[in-house]
């Protein structure tokens, strides 16, 4: 039995989320569809992240347990011609047999993106967050530095997913804005990220901007979990998970 270690990136925007759903589709079921023909054998993968509806991967991991011989090389091409334009495979090495693409990270690296052009662009509307105006760089990268450390993000959480989580506690390692061309990207890095956290921080960060929201309003946050100092959740479209940390 081989563990197999994959990388793959997709775009989410025809997905509801990274994993299998019921009555909806879903990148998993998608790649597991197409790895069983490609087997000859039913096949479970092991995602690094539950992506949200919408949310896009530019670097995703899963592991898989085969019993099959195929070569790497020829996983990558066999992969690449069942799955949809939407999904490709980048990478495909043999791992421990302990190893998990979930457990065994040790982190993730976030990008979201913001179109300010004052037109919509039509061709990237499910790519980035359209914004009508200028957003302020600098105040929000002063505002940013507040969430790098460890602290009780439970504030920037969605509150059905706090009933099942032990502990909303949570290290960001990084947290900057750039702008690149007419476009604001948010790059956030943690050990760990809860359910909308990026969207509600990045939408705190917004209302920094816009005046909505003080720094004060985000220690406030911070240090009481209270929802309403925090910005608002904004749309899954911006958003991407760019890196996956492993030793």
């Amino acid at each position: 039995m081989r563990n197999l270690k994959v990388c793959i990136s997709y775009n989410g925007a025809a997905y509801h989320g990274f994993q299998r759903q019921n009555n909806a589709p879903s990148v998993q079921q998608t790649v597991e569809e197409a790895l069983s023909r490609l087997l000859g054998q039913s096949v479970t993968i092991n995602g690094c992240s539950r992506t949200d509806t919408g949310v896009h991967a530019k670097e995703f991991y899963f592991n898989v347990k085969i019993d099959n011989n195929i070569p790497c090389d020829g996983f990558i091409k066999g992969m690449n011609s069942l799955l949809p334009h939407d999904i490709a495979v980048h990478s495909c090495c043999d791992a421990d047999d302990d190893f998990h693409a979930r457990y065994c990270s040790k982190g993730k690296e976030y990008i979201y993106v913001v179109n300010m052009s004052p037109v919509r662009d039509v061709f990237s509307g499910k790519l980035a967050l359209h914004y009508q105006g200028a957003l302020d760089i600098e105040k929000m990268n002063k505002a940013a530095r507040l969430f790098i450390g460890e602290h009780d993000f439970g504030a920037f959480c969605k509150a059905e997913a706090k009933e099942h989580l032990k502990s909303t506690v949570r290290t960001v390692t990084f947290f900057g804005v750039s702008q690149e061309g007419n476009k604001a990207v948010f790059t956030v890095r943690g050990n760990g990220f809860l359910h909308n956290m990026v969207r509600i921080m990045v939408g705190s960060l917004i209302y920094i901007s816009e005046g909505k929201r003080t720094e004060e309003d985000i220690i406030r946050a911070l240090e009481t979990g209270d929802r309403e100092s925090a910005g608002k959740t904004i749309p899954p479209e911006g958003l991407y998970l760019n890196r996956v940390f492993y030793d």
